[in-house]
């Protein structure tokens, strides 16, 4: 595989087609535990276990939609190496 190649398929972060089966089936897995928590937890203790669970699934959700990708973290990191090596200077 040539270079060009290389960096025309990207990462698969890049491609968000693994972000999002990652997020789809961690926020299926969520709910399902959300479902046997309300059937095994006793009633005083229900409020707490699902707002912690509602709260797993907002981050999943905040991490879909605002996450950067592998490849821009890479880029940011090659950004903020420059900077530092230049003193901090723009």
């Amino acid at each position: 595989m040539t270079e060009i190649e290389r960096s025309e398929i990207g990462l698969a972060e890049g491609r968000w087609l693994w972000r999002r089966l990652y997020v789809f089936a961690a926020s299926l897995g969520l709910w399902w535990l959300l479902a046997r928590a309300v059937g095994r937890t006793a009633p005083a203790d229900l409020p707490r276990v699902a707002e912690g669970l509602m709260g797993l699934l907002a981050l999943m959700l905040v991490l879909y939609l605002v996450a950067p990708s592998a490849q821009q973290m890479i880029a940011m990191l090659a950004n903020l190496r420059l900077r530092l090596a230049a003193g901090g200077r723009k």
